[in-house]
């Protein structure tokens, strides 16, 4: 993409109805986008299907999910899961007796990872073996589910598949170094990219963040012909990440967390859904503004962003409810601390010359710099010790908004989706937040009076 294509109207459903089918393709652990999206489709009653990654036995052997985990899964889905495992990525595959990636990057040292090499023949086989069990596998989930799905729905299908990080301990040991250090701990973000390590992880993220995406779309053709040849519709969403446009000096402006090694892959998914839609399948990956989720954690600072929707929410002519959030997030600094200071110091970071460069929407995923991770981690460990309990954040309250907006948004939107990638910045998620209360106030205030 040469520019972000922001979605700028706030649509509502007009196609999933009562007993319309939602796949969720990706399994549903904690916090996270996908819980507001999977609540607007309980809302309108649709029927939740998803899938299952799988848990790995003692020999890191994959399998299905045993009884009690599959009642826990269903539980939290609030629907049935095709018990198949579909793992996705290729870190733990290889041929019989061989070294998987992962052992591959066990035996990479912290002082040589950056000039040892791996054996690039040989992880072009683990990669095919990864990808022949994933598909072999999605097209048994397919078999299923079109067993599932009677003609007349509308299906709706959700990937929300990312990451890929192997588990190697080499490299937690550099990702804590590169996205949580500073000073002499400060670990260059291309340095890794360059590595031979960096290489194979970013294949990896390829696989499970984007691959993933066409496989769904190509592995559900014939759901998707029979449903529409008997006049349903179907859609395909994905959740991406490409920067997002917050208030910076009262004005929206493109930004991002940086860095984000995932960018690569998150371009990638936007290729597979431009490349879906030319072919006249429905297919929308969202860009979605950062959150804090278990995932995200790892990269600090990517929740600086986020605080800036409270300005946003007053800006799109927010009333009593945007007012009482403000009052929500206050309350959560300790004594002597004012959402002013907060403010202070994020307008401190963006109006930094180090982050200038960082604003180049062409030059994305930008490579990390000293000055840059000294400046946003500090600012964002100044801020969370501004509060008065490290476990109650601003960023928690206003992530769990987020995730309410972007879910009724992508909801309405997908009705009728006007392209192929969008992005969603905090102007429309606080036209969507203060509208969805406004009306909640008002029916309240209705009902009160009736």
């Amino acid at each position: 993409m040469e520019n972000p294509v922001s979605l700028n109207r706030i649509a509502e459903n007009t196609l999933f109805r009562k007993g319309d089918v939602f796949v969720l393709f990706g399994e549903l652990f904690g916090r996270g986008y996908a819980t507001g999206l999977l609540d607007e489709a309980r809302r309108v009653g649709m029927e939740i299907v998803g899938i299952t990654v799988g848990r790995r036995d003692e020999n890191n052997g994959l399998r299905p999910l045993n009884a009690d985990e599959l009642a826990e899964a269903e539980g939290r889905l609030g629907g049935r899961i095709i018990n198949l495992p579909l793992m996705a990525g290729f870190d733990l595959d290889a041929p019989e007796g061989t070294p998987t990636p992962t052992d591959m990057l066990a035996k990479l040292t912290l002082e040589g990872w950056q000039t040892e090499t791996l054996d690039w023949d040989h992880i072009a086989q683990c990669r095919r073996i990864g990808t022949e069990r994933f598909t072999r596998t999605l097209s048994e989930v397919m078999a299923v589910l079109d067993g599932m799905i009677a003609d007349g729905r509308n299906v709706f299908f959700a990937h929300t598949m990312a990451g890929g990080i192997p588990k190697a301990k080499v490299f937690l040991a550099l990702a804590n170094r590169i996205y949580k250090g500073r000073g002499n701990r400060h670990l260059s973000s291309q340095a890794l990219l360059d590595s031979d390590m960096g290489k194979l992880i970013l294949q990896n993220f390829d696989e499970v963040t984007a691959n993933t995406f066409k496989h769904l779309i190509d592995y559900s053709a014939a759901i998707r012909e029979r449903i529409t040849a008997a006049g349903g519709e179907v859609r395909y969403t994905a959740y991406g990440y490409h920067g997002s446009a917050v208030l910076i000096d009262d004005s929206y402006r493109w930004q991002t967390y940086t860095n984000y090694t995932q960018g690569y892959a998150k371009m990638l998914l936007e290729n597979v859904a431009q490349a879906a839609w030319e072919k006249g399948v429905k297919a929308t990956v969202y860009n979605c503004p950062e959150i804090r989720t278990n995932s995200s954690d790892v990269f600090a600072g990517i929740e600086l962003p986020l605080i800036p929707l409270l300005l946003a929410l007053k800006k799109e002519n927010g009333g009593q409810w945007a007012d009482e959030q403000w009052q929500t997030c206050e309350a959560l600094l300790a004594d002597g601390y004012s959402l002013k200071d907060v403010f202070g110091k994020i307008a401190d970071m963006q109006a930094s010359p180090v982050m200038e460069p960082f604003y180049d929407f062409s030059a994305w995923p930008k490579a990390n710099s000293q000055e840059q991770a000294d400046l946003t981690i500090g600012t964002s460990n100044e801020i969370n010790q501004m509060h008065r309990d490290g476990k109650a954040l601003i960023s928690d309250h206003l992530s769990a908004l987020v995730v309410q907006a972007t879910g009724k948004l992508i909801f309405g939107e997908t009705s009728k989706p006007s392209g192929p990638v969008l992005w969603l910045n905090h102007d429309i998620v606080a036209r969507r937040l203060n509208a969805t209360h406004e009306a909640a106030g008002m029916r309240a205030a209705d009902l009160a009076v009736a």
